[in-house]
């Protein structure tokens, strides 16, 4: 009630993956607390207002990645049990040729996102010109630590099976926490239709469509919807 920030928690983003030991991970929003008594509107601030933010990842190494608004910073835990910087700054490539998505909901998306994936598909003999990998962790801490580190383009766009539902993943634990992580590196971050850290929050809880990586493709999908 007293401090100056509060947080938000995704205490374990992944956790289907935890039976079978693939990597999870912690995501934490900070936001800086308005000033009265606090109620859920005290939460529900734009992801650029953001004091700062960041994700555990629990993988072979057990790494710290986070934000403060000025770049990103990397830190893995050592065998004496203390967190030592190893990176400063990583940079998402602006072009890429990696895409992550979940394949087996094709059928119920949009028609500009069917479009997107059947142009990255068609790989060298289509419109981009260029062959592309796919990757699929169903840990979205995983999916985007990678993409930090090496580029790509990460998706969970809307589908047709519950049109009353935007997304699946929350813009206030999920969405936004990593699309500061990722614009703070030069990645960008949107819904198709809006950048994320723009979209005024409605509830603790909203869900989001989310397209998140690297610029270019980030932008093209966009263009995409847009139309």
């Amino acid at each position: 009630e007293n401090g100056g920030y509060l947080v938000l928690f995704d205490p374990l983003d992944g956790s289907s993956n935890i039976d079978v030991n693939i990597s999870v991970g912690t995501i934490f929003s900070i936001l800086a607390k308005p000033e009265g008594a606090l109620t859920t509107a005290s939460f529900l601030q734009k992801g650029r207002d953001q004091a700062g933010s960041g994700y555990v990842l629990y993988g072979p190494q057990t790494q710290l990645v986070f934000t403060l608004k000025h770049g990103v910073f990397v830190f893995t835990l050592d065998e004496t049990g203390n967190f030592v910087q190893t990176l400063a700054n990583p940079q998402v490539p602006a072009q890429t040729k990696e895409f992550a998505i979940n394949m087996s909901n094709q059928r119920h998306w949009s028609a500009p996102m069917q479009q997107y994936i059947a142009e990255l598909l068609a790989g060298d003999t289509g419109v981009r010109g260029k062959n592309y990998n796919m990757r699929w962790v169903a840990s979205m801490v995983a999916e985007i630590h990678r993409i930090l580190m090496r580029g790509g383009v990460f998706m969970y766009p809307q589908d047709a099976r519950d049109p009353s539902k935007p997304g699946k993943l929350r813009l206030m634990y999920e969405a936004n926490p990593l699309s500061l992580v990722l614009e703070q590196a030069d990645g960008a971050s949107g819904n198709t239709v809006q950048a994320m850290l723009d979209i005024q929050p409605e509830g603790l809880h909203q869900r989001v469509a989310v397209v998140m990586g690297s610029r270019e493709e980030v932008e093209y999908v966009g263009r995409l919807h847009r139309g």
